[in-house]
């Protein structure tokens, strides 16, 4: 059976990580590529045997021999992108955020839907070992209704400094749709994908603008034209009746060297955290409490280069996306409620 071939639009930044999951696919070829810079481009068809480049990406997308397009582009060029390649009949998957809004996600539904063809964002936590190992344990009910859970994603000095994340005319936003996206898309993908109703949140750029800030990366400062948020939280509340507590920020003066990522479910049967994959439970007829701590055997290969193989997987075998676009959808409805929430200064209404 012959390969898909697969087509990346943004050859530089993440789509580093993705290449290793094309080379690993057994069901993928890696054959083109297209971005707006040169040398970036002759760079990766140097290093990957490539030889389709195309400065345009519409060029791949009318090339009959490509079957996938991977889209590695910063946030606000993903939609139009996703939407013509799926109108040239192409299967995508795209960087998260899978689209700055949630209309403009609606309408790369609306585009997969009439194409036929399958469409997956990158949120490439869920391919860790950690998170699947949790998600299985999740789903056999371990820990009952699900009725609480605290996630947050913080950097201490750790903002970007290139403008596809720091002017938001190219990223749709700061931390919050930038790394709140992932820690975000995690927390819901555990509780089972509830539908939010309500948010309460701010969207601040509290440390960005201070005389002399910098970013641990290189020790480069904040450039002045950085206009998007470095700090954001929310309160959210669940069709369910759960409800969420989240907190981003690039620049937070926080007791870390690096980047801290945790989340903390609370049920009705029993407590987890994430990414220590520990359980916490009660015995209420012997009156005792205990935990459990998930082992992982085998990690298999990084998450960002996994999430390429299981797309290839599920293509070749039409089976469903394995991140469907109405999950990511839930999570954009949710961080553009903070931004909504932030302009009127209150709780708003999700629809």
């Amino acid at each position: 059976m012959s390969k898909l071939k697969v087509g990346i639009v943004g050859v530089g930044g993440i789509a580093r990580t993705h290449i290793p999951g094309w080379h690993a696919s057994e069901h993928a070829e890696l054959v083109a590529g297209s971005d707006i810079g040169e040398d970036v481009l002759n760079r990766f068809g140097e290093e990957n045997g490539v030889d389709k480049l195309h400065t345009d990406p519409e060029a791949l997308f009318s090339d009959s021999d490509i079957d996938i397009i991977d889209i590695c582009t910063p946030s606000m060029y993903h939609a139009p992108l996703a939407i013509a390649a799926l109108e040239a009949g192409k299967h995508v998957i795209c960087e998260k955020p899978l689209a700055p809004t949630p209309d403009d996600i609606r309408r790369m539904i609306e585009a997969r839907d009439k194409s036929g063809k399958t469409l997956m964002t990158a949120q490439h936590f869920r391919f860790q070992g950690s998170s699947k190992a949790m998600k299985d344990e999740l789903d056999t009910g371990a820990l009952g209704h699900i009725y609480h859970a605290r996630s947050w994603m913080l950097r201490r000095a750790g903002a970007p400094t290139g403008g596809g994340f720091i002017i938001k005319e190219n990223s749709g936003g700061g931390p919050c749709i930038d790394i709140g996206v992932h820690i975000l898309d995690l927390t819901l993908w555990f509780m089972g994908n509830p539908e939010p109703i309500t948010v309460t949140g701010v969207a601040r750029a509290e440390l960005a603008h201070q005389e002399g800030v910098f970013s641990q990366w290189g020790r480069q400062p904040i450039p002045e034209d950085f206009n998007v948020e470095d700090f954001a939280a929310a309160f959210v509340r669940f069709d369910n009746g759960a409800t969420l507590v989240i907190e981003v920020s690039w620049l937070l003066h926080h007791n870390t060297q690096g980047e801290d990522m945790q989340m903390w479910l609370y049920g009705t049967d029993g407590g987890a955290h994430w990414p220590n994959c520990e359980i916490y439970e009660s015995n209420n007829q012997t009156r005792q409490q205990y935990n459990r701590e998930l082992k992982l055997m085998h990690a298999g290969l990084e998450a960002h280069a996994q999430e390429c193989v299981e797309f290839a997987a599920a293509v070749a075998a039409g089976n469903p996306s394995p991140v469907p676009a109405e999950e990511s959808l839930q999570v954009l409805k949710i961080l553009e409620g903070i931004y909504r929430s932030q302009a009127q200064g209150g709780e708003v209404k999700i629809d």
